[in-house]
């Protein structure tokens, strides 16, 4: 069976950008829930022992709608919780900042490019920094959509579901976009999957876990865990 990952910070650790209240609603019961229905559409079937990319891959291929669209939100979200930082924002570093300038030009057109992909998806979606074919773009997918189903390599993520902002920026998407880009997007992460090629199965976010893995352990996100797993039964 498919579980829910512990967030890589407390759910008060990103205000006030990213509310407590919002992080609750956001991870408890939607992040959950995607859990929890993807372990009752996988209910007595092989899959459940599989990694969950060759979950995606696999329904992606048989177009099996009801099983990619938990199975990504799943991934999606964590990749997203991966992709904020308390300490966030401000720009790239290193050999992602001279990619970025390479193929963007500057860091300026990178947040553009960027904040016109989450601003200018049309619904719910996902807003991305991506490797494709070994040159940086920004890309929006729909609803469940997912980089890693298409051959793409992600860095970063941005969640632009009404579920990610409302409650504490209303209908302003492009306010929540600024403030993810000024103050949260964790370019630490994003160094890591570009080192790694950015290959599509969450080195860098497994790297990136393990570096937390005193932080988990430490009970300061166990609460928030088992609170988690308790409305899987909700």
């Amino acid at each position: 069976m498919f579980e829910l990952p512990p967030l890589p910070f407390e759910k008060s650790a990103l205000e006030p950008h990213m509310s407590e209240r919002t992080l609750s609603f956001h991870y408890d019961k939607h992040h959950a829930g995607y859990v929890k229905k993807l372990n009752n559409a996988l209910e007595g079937d092989k899959r459940l022992d599989w990694k969950l990319e060759e979950v995606i891959h696999d329904a992606a291929k048989n177009d099996d709608i009801d099983v990619f669209r938990n199975a990504a939100q799943i991934w999606n979200h964590t990749f997203f919780w991966n992709s904020l930082s308390a300490d966030g924002g401000g720009g790239a570093s290193g050999k992602l900042a001279e990619a970025i300038e390479k193929d963007f030009g500057s860091m300026d057109a990178f947040r553009e490019a960027f904040a016109d992909a989450a601003t200018g998806e049309f619904g719910s979606g996902w807003a991305w920094l991506v490797l494709d074919n070994g040159k940086l773009r920004a890309m929006s997918t729909t609803d469940a959509g997912t980089p890693i189903s298409r051959g793409l390599h992600p860095l970063l993520c941005c969640d632009v579901w009404e579920h990610a902002y409302y409650l504490d920026y209303q209908n302003d998407r492009g306010k929540f976009v600024e403030t993810f880009l000024d103050h949260l997007v964790n370019w630490e992460f994003a160094n890591a999957n570009f080192e790694n090629q950015g290959e599509g199965n969450q080195i860098g976010a497994r790297t990136y876990n393990e570096n937390q893995e005193a932080f988990a352990k430490s009970g300061k996100v166990e609460g928030a865990a088992e609170e988690a797993r308790k409305s899987l039964d909700d």
